[in-house]
């Protein structure tokens, strides 16, 4: 995710967000499906796809925090 993605995160709602994890996790399965029946040949898909991923629960991580 670029630094433009990054900022843009932040803009969205709570809602928004926890929709984008969901639809990335599903993304993820499919991934793992197809890498596992050989269709898939770009392994980097997958670190790219956890690191979106981790990136989001870290913005809501952090709103979180700052709410307390």
């Amino acid at each position: 995710m670029k630094k433009n993605a990054l900022k843009e995160l932040l803009g969205k709602s709570h809602k928004e967000l926890h929709g984008l994890v969901d639809s990335l996790r599903i993304e993820m399965n499919k991934f793992t499906v197809f890498e596992n029946t050989g269709k898939e040949k770009n392994t980097t898909k997958a670190s790219n796809i956890r690191r979106d991923i981790a990136q989001i629960l870290t913005v809501i991580k952090e709103r979180q925090s700052s709410k307390s």
